[in-house]
C-alpha cells in the first residue's frame, strides 16, 4: 500500500530506496488491478439488467459502487505512480552518478536531504 508524503523518509530510511520504489510500484500496480476488478464488476451489473427478474435497484448500486472504487483506484494508480518517479528521477547521485544508493539524512514535508553512499555527496529530493 502506498505511503503517506511524511513517512517516504522513514520507508526509504528502514528498507532502502530500491525496496521501497519496488513496494510503490508493486502498490500502484496493485490498484490498477482494483480498477479491473471494478469495471468487471460493472459491466457484469450492466448486463444483468437484461434479465426479467433482476432487482434493479441493487444493479443501479452495484454500478455506483463499481465506479466509485474503480474513480478511487485509478486516482491512486496515478497518485503512487507519479510520486515514486518524480523521486526516482532524483535518485541519481550529482558526483558519481549511482543510482538508488542513498542514505536519508532526514525528511521534511515534500523533501528530505540525502547522501550518496559512494561518494557521500549530500543533495535534497523532492516531491
Amino acid at each position: 500500500m502506498g505511503l503517506a508524503a511524511g513517512t517516504i523518509p522513514q520507508a526509504i530510511s528502514k528498507r532502502g530506496f530500491r525496496r521501497w520504489y519496488e513496494r510503490e510500484l508493486l502498490s500502484g500496480h496493485a490498484n490498477l488491478v482494483l480498477l479491473i476488478v471494478a469495471t468487471l464488476g460493472a459491466m457484469g451489473a450492466l448486463e444483468a439488467f437484461s434479465f426479467e427478474d433482476s432487482d434493479h435497484l441493487v444493479l443501479i448500486a452495484s454500478m455506483v459502487t463499481a465506479a466509485v472504487v474503480g474513480a478511487w483506484a485509478l486516482r491512486r494508480y496515478f497518485t503512487v505512480l507519479m510520486r515514486a518517479e518524480l523521486i526516482a528521477n532524483q535518485a541519481v547521485c550529482g558526483e558519481c552518478q549511482t543510482y538508488g544508493r542513498f542514505e536519508v539524512e532526514h525528511g521534511e514535508h515534500q523533501a528530505m536531504q540525502v547522501c550518496c553512499r559512494g561518494c557521500g555527496h549530500r543533495w535534497r529530493v523532492e516531491w
